[in-house]
């Protein structure tokens, strides 16, 4: 008799090819402001967060001036792009990839709080190359992705615990590296109601196939993953959740083929869970970057499922 994983196991075993990482996933996180500043439809709290026991944690959470709350929450996860400067900043600023406004004026403009964190080695976590915090880590046991995504997980247990924040409307987006973020995350968290994803839904089968498999950063590579998940094994986690996707068809770091794959495997997952509606990948005739289209798409989706 065949001995099926639940997925619950299935993300156990995730996890634990994500290296030695703390213990403690949904303790309390401490925090503390640093300053509050009130913009043009809302306020931008500048927070330091306890999130891994090892290096404080810079943040912005933004929330609306209007209404009481609690609000529906989006973790915002930035981008990589070797702007290591930006980080969080990617929240306020927007990138160039990005359409305008930034993600905290349209959020929060349509009734959202989110909350950016600094991933390791970038914005004030920055001052050691990526490649010397990965070879580190990887001496010591540890996995920089898997260190990243810890501390993504810890970010929602911060949310959590915030009065202003309704726990049960909590939503993942980003692009590139924010939008790999966005669904890992949401794979290894059930709290996590809608994943939006901008352009790095990513077959790792189809990187190698291309030969594109240096696109992405030394951060990206989990050993022995490819032993145990595909992307398309990771992405059918977060089913049934509501999960969208967006790409564009002349993107490097999506070869058209594994989207493909993706989307066959995915579809069949949420027909077979009933939630045929929770899935779609969008794809458009353009590159590594978001287009007004899919900004009103992103609005859209979250207005439906958050």
């Amino acid at each position: 008799m065949l001995n099926v994983e639940t997925k619950e196991e299935q993300r156990a075993r995730l996890y634990s090819l994500l290296g030695d990482l703390p213990n403690g996933l949904n303790a309390p996180v401490s925090s503390r402001t640093v300053y509050t500043e009130s913009r043009d439809g809302y306020t931008v709290e500048k927070l330091v967060l306890d999130l891994n026991g090892e290096e404080e944690v810079p943040a912005y959470f933004v929330r609306p001036n209007e209404g009481k709350g609690p609000f529906p929450t989006l973790l915002f996860h930035h981008s990589h792009g070797g702007r290591y400067e930006l980080g969080k900043d990617e929240l306020l600023k927007g990138n160039t990839y990005l359409q305008e406004p930034c993600y905290a004026d349209a959020l929060t403009g349509a009734g959202y709080a989110a909350l950016c964190i600094d991933a390791w080695g970038f914005g004030e976590r920055r001052g050691r190359k990526e490649s010397e915090l990965f070879k580190e880590m990887l001496w010591k046991g540890q996995v920089l992705w898997g260190k990243m995504v810890y501390d993504a997980l810890r970010a929602a247990d911060y949310l959590a615990q915030r009065p202003d924040v309704d726990a049960d409307r909590l939503g993942t987006l980003g692009i590139s590296m924010g939008s790999t973020m966005a669904w890992w995350q949401a794979a290894l968290d059930t709290r996590i109601r809608v994943c939006i994803d901008l352009c790095c839904l990513t077959d790792f089968d189809a990187l190698i196939e291309t030969g594109a498999i240096d696109a992405h950063g030394v951060y990206y590579y989990v050993p022995s993953l490819l032993k145990h998940f595909s992307a398309a094994d990771i992405n059918a986690l977060i089913a049934p959740r509501a999960h969208f996707s967006y790409a564009g068809i002349y993107d490097a770091l999506t070869p058209p083929a594994g989207l493909d794959r993706i989307d066959d495997h995915l579809k069949r997952v949420y027909e077979s869970e009933g939630a045929s509606e929770a899935w779609s990948l969008h794809r458009s005739p353009t590159g590594h970057l978001e287009t007004p289209a899919m900004r009103t798409e992103v609005m859209q989706r979250l207005a439906e499922y958050l």
